[in-house]
């Protein structure tokens, strides 16, 4: 339920879009179809990501390395790492299946759930369509205009409806994030409560049984409606 994931990113950042190179080559922008896409964000990363963590992990300055911004966005949230590894293409994939869109559409659709508070940068949206085009999860075709519009494929809708839970986890994470960055700060007191819940969860010895699982699950769900309002 708490997948954490190795950062893979590189540092290098091409903001034309296309592939970019890590110091160390050419490198991933997030899990490919079989590791879908990290439900609860990445290595440290997510809703329980430590101490001082706000929904989709870290949200001080710093690198915050891994599948998201590096500090690289537009508006108040700049500086703030939003996503964990595999948060951002699960993000883009749920758009698209809304509608075709191109990446300029994506990036405003994503300022637009953050109330204009935050966009991601073209050098980390773009290689990220790059790439899930190259798994064959998107395709693109260019418009009139000369734009390229994405749409899923076959394989992408199957992708998705296998990996639902993950998509609406990650879209509700969104919800809670924009909050974070309208200024809705979080209590001292409830992010203690997240840290102990990460605690507790991560030293649980023995296996998960079913209904233990579902049971955390259940609970787990059930807070993140009353915090939501839903």
């Amino acid at each position: 339920m708490f997948g954490f994931y190795e950062d893979r990113e590189g540092r290098g950042e091409n903001e034309r879009g296309g592939r970019h190179e890590g110091r160390g080559g050419r490198h991933s922008c997030g899990e490919g179809p079989r590791h879908g896409g990290g439900r609860f964000g990445g290595h440290h990363a997510g809703p329980f990501g430590g101490r001082h963590a706000g929904p989709f992990g870290r949200m001080g300055r710093g690198e915050g390395r891994g599948m998201g911004e590096r500090g690289e966005g537009r508006g108040p949230g700049r500086g703030r790492r939003m996503f964990g590894p595999g948060d951002l293409r699960l993000v883009l994939l749920a758009l698209i299946e809304q509608e075709p869109r191109h990446g300029y559409d994506l990036i405003k659709a994503i300022e637009t759930a953050f109330g204009g508070g935050y966009a991601p940068s073209p050098g980390v949206v773009y290689p990220t369509l790059s790439l899930l085009a190259d798994e064959g999860l998107i395709a693109g075709v260019e418009d009139a205009s000369g734009k390229r519009v994405f749409s899923l494929t076959e394989v992408g809708k199957t992708w998705l409806d296998e990996n639902r839970a993950a998509v609406d986890g990650v879209m509700q994470r969104m919800a809670l994030a924009a909050k974070f960055v309208a200024g809705e700060q979080t209590p001292e007191v409830v992010r203690e409560a997240f840290h102990t819940l990460r605690h507790a969860v991560t030293m649980k010895s023995g296996g998960w049984s079913e209904t233990e699982t579902a049971k955390v699950v259940e609970a787990l769900m059930k807070a993140v409606r009353e915090v939501s309002g839903e």
